[in-house]
């Protein structure tokens, strides 16, 4: 029989630590927490210190009950949920309910679930910190006061089933205003010149740059006909060759935040998508003979910071796989964010010696490439920057100037092994210039002149918001996921080609927070208010203070809108078809997954019909059907044809209304990072993007 008992949130944490503990000790899982305010109601007292209302949560009670008994029979209980404020919540929560005392030493944390990590963890337990505690308490007290009080009103104001919050009504705001920011944008005329130039043999590229010296715009047709005119003849001088050496420096290890980011830019992950296998990566996964171990870091964290040990471990890997010449010498300058607890270390593998290709076999298809990327971000981070050879060369003739630009890699360096992603950014290749000196000949060989027009700003993807989130201050690690999940289930906006656009329901609700809780929606106010909460984790503060502070002015603007607030009648759209079963109008309605068509006569009719797009195609396997754009519940767009069930043709690439010319099959739009390109769906037949 054990002599202790751990308790964990997973049974595959517990696992992996039962692993390494050994048998005196029996490893448990909660499976999250235990007890909570009620759903029921608001399970707050604000006439008692904010006093919270706690019960088991519904299910949670054999869970419990097993988890008493199991401390029963054991000389001590260790507590060793997740190392934040959460885990420190749920441990706190056991203690009251397993009569174990918070002050006696029953806490454990580690950063990273490793034979090393919980051996020492074990040997320097520690009390409770209530601090912690409190600073959870009071997120939990103050979302549950804004959801509970706003929520009812807009149920009863404008629909059922809304809801409204600090963080996320925020998070939609800053998708309205970028939608109107769109739709007030007033488009500029500009132009370029792109001049191609020989010399020899050599062909390169060249751009307009400006006049007698100075750079110059071009506003309109009339400035470029004038740059024309300026230049004389087919031959121009090379005025200025510009050769510098340049130096990239590799990102920092990951965070939260840009985890999020990078997964979503390179794998097309979710943010919520992104956590839930990073979860699994941190609690263990099976690699055969060495059983389950964490491949990862504490997946929750703002800081960019690695252990010392770790950095040691990564630099002897650097040197052996790569070369010493490989290995940063220089101690790196960092940068700390204002806003970052800086409490955990950086996201990095648990040991840089597993690398993503020897434990490949082991893992999921998305766990593989979601570890390949942390792995390979932490090595590139410790490795010597990327040395560059640029050279600018300056083209003159009758004062007008093109400029040129090339560059190649003299020393990879940390690009050997990872480059940071980009948002709406195409990668330029490395461009090669001849080896021109000042004062040679070339010869033009033709000039292109361009149109363009500005453009808005782009709308936010899931990488842009949680990464403009994080600037503002607004959340914290453990917020952005579940943020941007509650924001797209409530319907107040959707993923349009993976970019958030508001719907009516969005736009509606906030213009009701925006007149009757203002402060709600103001950006310092949410950003001093994540510091507030940070103050009470670091004991600088008061959680009720805080609280009360808050809710005296809340409350005031609550009976207000109470008394105020106008009903809100949201009409369904008409969907310009009549049903098919009674004759009576469709409309568009919204449901779980998005936009579908509904007979306006529910409940007596209850024909639904799914948004369908035509796209010109007629079907290639009946020959009969249309070929129509559809989207999965996963909102992932998908092409089928019309006739569905009779004909059973379906693509995730788009088809095109022309056949292969060497074999006669469907031709597909085949999306890449570097465009769209269109493709046989059977032979080898492709075509490059325009």
């Amino acid at each position: 029989m054990a002599d202790y008992l751990v308790i964990v949130e997973s049974p595959a944490k517990a696992k992996t630590i039962g692993k390494y503990l050994g048998k005196k000790y029996s490893v448990k899982a909660s499976m999250g927490h235990l007890r909570d305010l009620p759903k029921s109601q608001m399970g707050v007292n604000t006439e008692d210190n904010y006093e919270p209302k706690y019960i088991t949560i519904r299910g949670k009670g054999p869970i419990l009950k097993e988890l008493k008994a199991a401390a029963k029979k054991v000389k001590k209980v260790y507590l060793a949920a997740d190392p934040d404020r959460e885990g420190e919540a749920i441990a706190w929560h056991l203690a009251n309910s397993l009569d174990i005392d918070t002050e006696s030493d029953c806490r454990v944390v580690f950063n990273e679930i490793t034979k090393t990590a919980i051996k020492d963890a074990f040997k320097h337990p520690r009390p409770i910190n209530m601090d912690l505690v409190d600073a959870q308490q009071a997120r939990r007290i103050l979302d549950r006061l804004v959801g509970y009080n706003i929520s009812p009103l807009l149920w009863k104001k404008v629909k059922k089933g809304l809801s409204a919050g600090r963080v996320q009504s925020i998070a939609v705001k800053m998708i309205i205003d970028r939608e109107k920011e769109i739709s007030a944008f007033e488009p500029e005329e500009y132009w370029s010149i792109e001049g191609s130039f020989m010399r020899g043999k050599d062909q390169f590229p060249a751009k307009f740059y400006g006049v007698d010296g100075k750079k110059r715009e071009l506003r309109s047709e009339e400035d470029v006909n004038d740059i024309h005119k300026k230049i004389t003849n087919d031959s121009f001088t090379i005025e200025k060759v510009t050769r510098k050496e340049r130096k990239r420096h590799p990102v920092q290890p990951f965070t939260t935040s840009s985890l999020q980011q990078e997964a979503a830019r390179k794998l097309n992950f979710r943010a919520k998508k992104t956590m839930m296998i990073a979860q699994q990566l941190y609690e263990g996964v099976d690699i055969g003979k060495e059983g389950t171990i964490g491949l990862i870091t504490y997946m929750r964290t703002d800081s960019t910071r690695i252990s010392s040990s770790a950095r040691e471990e990564t630099k002897s890997y650097i040197e052996e796989h790569y070369g010493a010449e490989y290995a940063r010498s220089e101690k790196r300058k960092t940068k700390k964010n204002s806003n970052a607890q800086d409490a955990h270390e950086a996201i990095r593998p648990t040991t840089v010696v597993k690398n993503p290709k020897s434990i490949k076999s082991y893992l999921s298809r998305d766990q593989y490439r979601l570890y390949k990327l942390i792995w390979e971000r932490l090595v590139a981070s410790e490795m010597a920057p990327a040395v560059m050879d640029t050279m600018s060369v300056d083209l003159e003739n009758g004062g007008v100037l093109f400029r040129a630009t090339g560059s190649k890699i003299k020393f990879p360096g940390f690009m050997k092994v990872y480059v940071e992603g980009k948002d709406d950014e195409k990668k330029e290749e490395d461009r090669f210039l001849p080896d021109l000196q000042e004062g040679e000949q070339v010869e033009r060989v033709e000039l292109i002149d361009n149109q363009h027009f500005t453009q808005p700003p782009p709308r936010y993807t899931e990488a842009r918001l949680v990464k403009t989130m994080e600037e503002l201050g607004i959340g914290r690690p453990s917020t952005y996921a579940p943020t941007l999940d509650t924001i797209q289930r409530r319907n107040y906006v959707a993923l349009e080609d993976r970019r958030f656009v508001p719907t009516e329901l969005g736009e509606i609700v906030l213009e009701l927070i925006v007149e009757f809780f203002p402060e709600i929606l103001d950006v310092e106010f949410t950003a001093k208010m994540e510091n507030d909460l940070d103050y009470i984790e670091e004991g600088r503060q008061n959680w009720i203070e805080i609280i009360d502070h808050f809710y005296q002015g809340f409350e005031k603007r609550l009976k207000t809108a109470e008394e105020e607030m106008k009903e809100v009648e949201i009409r369904d759209e008409p969907a310009g078809e009549d049903c098919e079963k009674c004759g009576h109008e469709m409309v568009y309605k919204m449901g779980r997954y998005g936009k579908f068509m509904a007979c306006s006569n529910f409940p007596d009719c209850r024909n639904t019909k799914a948004i369908v797009k035509e796209i010109g195609v007629t079907c290639p396997k009946c020959k009969e059907g249309n070929v129509v754009e559809r989207k999965s519940k996963k909102q992932r767009k998908f092409y089928g044809c019309d006739r569905y069930p009779e004909c059973d043709f379906v693509s995730w690439d788009k088809p095109i209304a022309r056949p292969c010319p060497k074999c006669d099959s469907m031709l597909v739009e085949k999306k890449t990072k570097k465009g769209v390109h269109v493709q046989c769906s059977q032979c080898d037949y492709k075509e490059e993007p325009n």
